[in-house]
C-alpha cells in the first residue's frame, strides 16, 4: 500500500501520462465483506500489479461488499464505489482514488506549449450542490461531470428533477426546441420559447444527449443527488455539405401529439426567393400544405378553408391585424430579427384562442448576451438594419431592427396611369431581456409600423401597427414555471383626399386591445406537462369616421358610435404519456365574451329579416353595461401512436370561437377593411374540426413525409347581401348574413432536411363552401344552395428546393401552381321598367385562370473566416421567371354597349432582384 499525499499523487501522475500505455484488461475473482480500504488496495495491487495512489484519513469510513468473478479491474471498483461519493481514475498501471471530485487523467490544454492537447481519458468532476452553488451552472463541455442537488454519502433511490435553460455559447440566446434525452430510461423533453427545460429522471449517474436545430449534437454527464439546475451551453454547427444531422425538430415529426403543426427557422426562410429578394416570413408560410393566398402580392392567407381574419397572428405575443407593406409585396416582420414561425393548422394549444383557422406565432431574437454585432442589407427597394448586443454581460441584452423603402423611382417607371404615384413604409422592433436571478426574467418588446401610398390621385392612404408589451417568466420551482403577460395593441387607417377643396375629407378607422394573460406549465412527472392559466382581452373598437378636411368643404361628418368588449378566458391541457408508444393532449378552454355599452341596439321583430322595417324598438345601454353575453367551452384533444420507431398516426378534434369579424369587399386583406364586434345582432362565429394523419421519417429523421385529412365546419360566418354597404355603416347588421360553412381536404408534404439538396414540396386538394337558407335573413343566396367561398381552390402545389454547391454557393427554386379562385361573372343584359339591366350568375360560379409562378435566386455568401470585421453575401434572381401574367383580379366595364371582361395582373413579367447583406 502506497500512502501519499495529494502533491506526490499529482507528480506521480504527470510522469505517467508522459509515457502512457494502455490500460491492462485482465480479468479477477473478488470476495470483499465489509472490507476497509487497506483491505482491498492489497488485494487488488496483488492480483493487478497496479499501484494505488489515496488519502486514507478520506476512506476511513468506506466498508466494500463485493462479490465478482472474471471482472475487470474497473468493474470492481464500479461496483465498489456504486452510490458513494468515491471516485477513481486509472492511467497505465496506476490507480487514484478520491473523494468528492475526480481527478482528470489529461494535461491541461497548452501544459507542454503545443497546439495539440491531449484527448480526455475520463471526466472532471464539477460539483454543483444547492448549498454551495451561487449561481445556476453554465455546463459547457462534455469533459466534466456535473454534480447536482445536495451530495450525500450514498444516493437515495427515487427520482428527481432536473431543469434549466439551453443557450447558444457564442450569443447567449435561448435555443427552442432542443432535445434533452436520457438514453437509459428513455425519458426526454424539449425547450419550450424560452429555452427552458424540465426533466424528471432517476438519481445517481446520468447522460444527457442534447440535440437542437443547427446546434452541434452534445452531450451531458451528471451525478444528480436531488432537484437542482444546469444551464446547458451549445455550440452552432457547421456541418459538411454532405452530413446528415438529426435534430428534435426532426423527430417530433414523427414523436409528438402535435398535429398540423410546421416550424421553420430564419435560415430556410431566407433560402426561399421572393419578390424584391428580401427574404418574408409569410411568403413561406404560403408555402406549407394547407395555406393558400388569394392571389398575387398579399400578405393575407387562407388556412384549411378559413378567411384570412379566421388567422391569430401574433409577434412575440401581441396581435398584428395588417401584417403586410407596400401593397402587401412585404410583410410586417422583419428577417433579421425573426427567430422563430410556429403554425398551428390542427392542434391548436388551449391557451390560444379568438380565432377558427390557425395561430401564427413568430418570435424574435433576445439579442447577443456576449457581444455587439449588427447586420443590414441593402436591394432594389429596401434597406435594413439591426443591432444587438449586451447591457450588462450575460444578464441584460438587446436587440433593435429597423426597415424603410425608397420604392418611388419604381412607380415612376410605370406606365402613365402610376407614373404619380408613390409609396412609402419603415418599421422598428425594440427587444429588451433581463435576467434578475436565476428565478425571475423580463422580456419588453415593442413594434410600430407605418405605410403611406397614393396611386396618381391626390386620396392618400395609410395604415399603421403599433403594439408593445412586457413579460415577467417566473420559476417557482423545477416542476412549475408561469409567465405573466401586459400588453397593448393598436391598428389604424386613414383615407385622405384634398384636390378638391368643396369634398375634401378625412375617413378614419382603429383598433385599440389591452392584453393580459399568464400561463403555467407544470411537470408533475415525466409522463405529464400541464398547462393552466387565464387571459382577458378588452377590445376599444371604433368603426369610422368621417369629417371635413378643411374649411372649404361641404362634407357632412359622420360618425359611427364605438364598439366595447371584454373577452376572457380559462384553459387547463394535459399531455400525458400512456405508454412509450401512445400519447394523448387533451385539454379545455372556456371563453366568456360581454359586449359592453355605450350604446343604442336595435331590436327586430323575430322571424323576420334585420332591415329597418321590421325594427320593434331601441334599448340604450350606458357605458361598460353589458349588452349581450356569449360564452362556451372550447375543447382541444390530440393523441398519437408509434407504430415503429419512425412510423406514426395522429388524430386530432378542435372546437373553437371567434367575436371578432372582418368587413371587407376584397378577398385579401387591404388597408381599407374594417371590423366588428359580435354584439346583440351579430353572434360569434363557431367552427369545429377533425383531422387524423400518418407520419413517417426516413433515412435517419433526414426525410419527413406526412399525409392529413381534415374536415371543418363553421357556424355564423358573415357575408353580405348584394350591393351591401360595409363602410360607415351604422346599421351594419342590415348588410351582412349569417351562413354556414363546411372544408375538407387532404394535405400531402415531403421534406428534405440534409444535404447538399434540401427542401420540400406540398400538395393540398381542399375545397370551402358556404351556405345562407335562412329565410328569416332576408335573401337567399344561390336559391339556398351551397356556393364555393371567395378563396376556394381545390388544387395548390408548391416545390421549394436548395441546392449548395459549396459553402459558399447555393441556389434556390419555388414554383406554385394553385387553382383560380372563384368569382361571379355578369352572363347576360336584359331590360326592366324601361332600363338595361344586368344578369349575374349565381355567387362565385365560375373561376379566374390558374395560377402558377416560378421564382429562381443564387445566394452568394463572402469568405468564412472568423476573425474578420464583416461577414458578407448576396442575394440574386429572379421572380416569375417565365413572366406569366397571373390574374390578381378581374372587373368589367360596359363600352359601346357591350359589357367587356378584363383581368389585372400585378407581375406580369420576369422581375430581377438583388440584395446585398452584410453582418458584423
Amino acid at each position: 500500500m502506497k500512502k501519499v499525499y495529494f502533491l506526490s499523487l499529482c507528480f506521480a501522475l504527470i510522469f505517467k501520462l508522459a509515457t502512457a500505455q494502455d490500460a491492462n484488461k485482465k480479468t479477477i475473482s473478488v470476495n470483499f465483506q465489509q472490507a476497509n480500504i487497506e483491505q482491498v488496495v492489497k488485494d487488488l495491487e496483488s492480483k493487478t500489479g497496479y499501484h494505488f495512489y489515496y488519502n486514507p484519513p478520506q476512506f476511513d469510513s468506506l466498508k466494500v461488499t463485493v462479490e465478482a468473478t472474471g471482472k475487470t479491474l474497473e468493474a470492481v471498483l464500479n461496483m465498489a464505489f456504486e452510490k458513494t461519493d468515491f471516485h477513481y481514475t486509472i492511467r497505465d498501471q496506476f490507480v487514484f482514488l478520491t473523494k468528492g471530485r475526480q481527478v482528470s487523467a489529461t494535461l491541461a490544454p497548452g501544459f507542454f506549449n503545443t497546439e495539440q492537447a491531449t484527448a480526455p481519458a475520463t471526466a472532471a468532476v464539477t460539483d454543483y450542490t444547492e448549498e454551495k452553488q451561487t449561481k445556476v451552472p453554465e455546463a459547457t463541455t462534455e469533459n466534466k461531470l456535473y454534480t447536482i442537488g445536495i451530495r450525500t454519502n450514498t444516493i437515495k433511490p427515487g427520482n428527481s428533477t432536473l431543469a434549466g435553460y439551453v443557450r447558444n455559447i457564442k450569443t447567449g440566446e435561448a435555443i427552442i426546441g432542443a432535445s434533452i434525452y436520457n438514453p437509459d430510461t428513455r425519458v426526454g423533453t424539449a425547450t419550450d420559447q424560452f429555452g427552458y427545460y424540465s426533466l424528471t429522471m432517476p438519481r445517481g449517474r446520468i447522460t444527457l444527449i442534447v440535440k437542437g436545430l443547427g446546434m452541434k449534437d452534445t452531450r451531458r454527464r451528471i451525478i444528480l443527488y436531488s432537484d437542482g439546475k444546469l444551464n446547458i451551453e451549445m455550440q452552432e454547427q457547421v456541418t459538411s455539405l454532405k452530413e446528415v444531422q438529426i435534430s428534435a425538430e426532426k423527430v417530433a415529426n414523427v414523436k409528438s401529439t402535435q398535429m398540423g403543426v410546421n416550424k421553420l427557422d430564419i435560415r430556410s426562410i431566407k433560402q426561399i426567393p421572393t419578390a424584391f429578394g428580401e427574404a418574408d416570413v409569410l411568403r413561406v408560410v404560403l408555402t406549407l400544405p394547407g395555406v393558400q393566398s388569394v392571389g398575387e402580392a398579399t400578405t393575407g392567407f387562407n388556412v384549411r378553408g378559413g378567411a384570412a381574419d379566421q388567422n391569430l397572428i401574433l409577434f412575440n405575443d401581441a396581435t398584428i391585424y395588417n401584417p403586410s407593406h407596400f401593397f402587401g409585396f412585404f410583410s410586417a416582420f422583419d428577417p433579421d430579427i425573426v427567430k422563430n414561425i410556429e403554425l398551428y393548422k390542427s392542434t391548436i394549444p388551449e391557451k390560444y384562442g379568438g380565432r377558427l383557422s390557425s395561430v401564427l406565432d413568430v418570435t424574435d431574437r433576445e439579442g447577443n448576451k456576449k457581444k455587439f454585432a449588427g447586420s443590414a442589407g441593402i436591394g432594389l427597394l429596401t434597406s435594413r438594419l439591426a443591432v444587438e448586443g449586451p447591457i450588462i454581460k450575460d444578464k441584460t441584452s438587446f436587440i433593435f431592427g429597423g426597415r424603410t423603402t425608397y420604392s418611388d423611382w419604381l412607380l415612376h417607371l410605370l406606365p402613365e396611369a402610376y407614373k404619380h404615384s408613390s409609396a412609402s413604409f419603415y418599421d422598428l422592433n425594440l427587444g429588451i431581456s433581463h435576467q434578475i436571478n436565476d428565478k425571475n426574467t423580463i422580456y419588453l418588446m415593442g413594434y410600430w409600423s407605418q405605410d403611406k401610398f397614393r396611386l396618381n390621385s391626390d386620396t392618400a392612404y395609410a395604415y399603421s401597427n403599433k403594439n408593445a408589451n412586457i413579460k415577467w417568466k417566473h420559476n417557482f420551482s423545477n416542476k412549475l414555471y408561469s409567465v405573466i403577460m401586459a400588453g397593448v395593441d393598436h391598428y389604424d387607417y386613414s383615407i385622405t383626399s384634398s384636390a378638391n377643396p368643396v369634398d375634401a375629407y378625412k375617413l378614419k378607422f382603429g383598433v385599440n386591445q389591452s392584453n393580459f394573460k399568464t400561463d403555467f406549465t407544470y411537470y408533475p412527472n415525466p409522463k405529464h406537462t400541464v398547462d393552466f392559466g387565464l387571459s382577458g382581452i378588452y377590445y376599444k373598437l371604433n368603426p369610422g369616421d368621417e369629417e371635413a378636411n378643411g374649411e372649404k368643404s361641404l362634407v357632412i361628418s359622420q360618425v359611427v358610435p364605438q364598439e366595447q368588449a371584454l373577452e376572457s378566458a380559462l384553459y387547463l391541457g394535459d399531455k400525458y404519456d400512456i405508454t412509450q408508444d401512445l400519447s394523448i393532449s387533451a385539454g379545455i378552454r372556456y371563453s366568456l365574451y360581454a359586449s359592453l355599452g355605450p350604446a343604442t341596439v336595435d331590436r327586430y321583430a323575430p322571424n323576420l329579416p334585420k332591415e329597418s322595417v321590421n325594427v320593434l324598438d331601441s334599448v340604450t345601454y350606458g357605458k361598460n353595461k353589458v349588452m349581450k353575453t356569449y360564452k362556451g367551452p372550447e375543447i382541444r384533444v390530440s393523441a398519437r401512436y408509434n407504430l415503429t420507431d419512425d412510423i406514426s398516426v395522429k388524430a386530432a378534434y378542435n372546437t373553437l370561437r371567434q367575436y371578432i369579424h372582418l368587413l371587407s369587399n376584397t378577398t385579401a386583406i387591404s388597408p381599407t377593411d374594417t371590423y366588428k364586434l359580435s354584439d346583440p345582432n351579430v353572434k360569434p362565429q363557431f367552427g369545429q374540426q377533425v383531422s387524423l394523419g400518418l407520419y413517417r421519417n426516413a433515412k435517419s429523421n433526414t426525410i419527413e413525409t406526412s399525409v392529413e385529412v381534415y374536415y371543418k365546419k363553421i357556424d355564423d360566418y358573415l357575408d353580405y347581401k348584394s350591393g351591401a354597404t360595409l363602410l360607415l355603416n351604422q346599421h351594419i347588421e342590415r348588410d351582412v348574413v349569417n351562413t354556414k360553412g363546411k372544408a375538407y381536404g387532404i394535405e400531402f408534404l415531403v421534406r428534405k432536411t440534409a444535404g447538399k439538396s434540401n427542401g420540400w414540396v406540398s400538395y393540398t386538394y381542399s375545397r370551402t363552401f358556404l351556405k345562407q337558407d335562412d329565410p328569416t335573413a332576408g335573401e337567399l343566396i344561390n336559391n339556398g344552395n351551397w356556393y364555393p367561398a371567395n378563396y376556394d381552390k381545390p388544387h395548390n402545389f408548391n416545390f421549394n428546393g436548395n441546392y449548395r454547391f459549396s459553402h459558399r454557393f447555393s441556389v434556390s427554386v419555388d414554383l406554385t401552381y394553385s387553382t383560380g379562385r372563384p368569382i361571379t361573372l355578369p352572363i347576360a343584359k336584359y331590360e326592366y321598367g324601361g332600363a338595361e339591366r344586368v344578369y349575374y350568375s349565381d355567387r362565385n360560379a365560375y373561376r379566374i385562370p390558374d395560377y402558377f409562378r416560378t421564382d429562381l435566386s443564387m445566394n452568394i455568401e463572402g469568405n468564412h473566416k472568423v476573425h474578420q470585421l464583416t461577414h458578407n453575401s448576396w442575394s440574386i434572381g429572379v421572380y416569375n421567371l417565365t413572366g406569366r401574367a397571373n390574374a390578381y383580379s378581374t372587373f368589367f366595364q360596359e363600352q359601346g354597349g357591350a359589357i367587356n371582361g378584363y383581368q389585372l395582373s400585378i407581375f406580369a413579367r420576369p422581375i430581377p432582384f438583388i440584395n446585398y447583406n452584410i453582418r458584423f
